[in-house]
């Protein structure tokens, strides 16, 4: 059986050294070892590294953007556009937008929940989103790490960090948004159970 050293296998494949690397540490691809520790590659690995470069040409660039309401749908244009000239100046050619109008704290969005199965089925190999609150108000680090392990480069627009108290404050007025939500839905269901039950009783 044939073997390869790190950089013969890297030039045979056309992918970098680090690259291997990386693979290695994310379990996608892992060599066998030298007794003095060094990768060492056969021809069995190097059909599983045609088929990892396969699938990585399906990988797409994804733009996910969301706003919290329908009366923010203007903001849901305006932060489309400004994607639209990060990803032309970043040089990313985008295969799929994804828009959505939900909020930050609910974790079971449709379109949320569809990106993340993308992701861990290896489809995404760029994820561009303007701010990190637009994927989750509470959370993020934890994306961003699957993010990283299934190989997701994870991009954000605006990188700006609020201050503690800032980032505070802001978290304590989205529950309250979304509590209030809870609350007017519930009132009106209380109104419609009122009156059904009032209907029911006159019959």
């Amino acid at each position: 059986m044939r073997t390869y050293t790190v950089t013969e296998f890297s030039k045979i494949i056309g992918i970098s050294v680090s690259t291997l690397q990386r693979w290695d540490r994310q379990k996608r691809l892992v060599p066998g070892r030298t007794p003095t520790n060094r990768r060492i590659y056969t021809d069995e690995h190097l059909r599983q590294a045609t088929g990892i470069l396969n699938q990585s040409k399906k990988r797409k660039v994804v733009v996910y953007a969301r706003v919290s309401s329908k009366a923010q749908r203007s903001d849901l244009s305006n932060q489309r556009k400004m994607l639209e000239e990060f990803c032309a100046a970043s040089g990313l050619v985008v295969e799929e937008w994804i828009e959505e109008i939900g909020g930050g704290l609910n974790f079971n969005r449709p379109r949320f929940t569809y990106l993340i199965d993308a992701i861990i089925a290896g489809n995404v190999e760029t994820l561009v989103i303007a701010h990190k609150d637009r994927l989750c108000r509470f959370g993020f680090e934890l994306i961003e790490h699957l993010c990283k392990t299934h190989g997701c480069n994870l991009l954000v627009m605006n990188m700006e960090s609020l201050s503690p108290e800032q980032e505070m404050v802001q978290d304590i007025l989205a529950i309250v948004r979304c509590f209030s939500a809870r609350l007017h839905g519930l009132r009106n269901y209380r109104k419609v159970l009122k009156k059904a039950l009032e209907n029911d009783t006159c019959t």
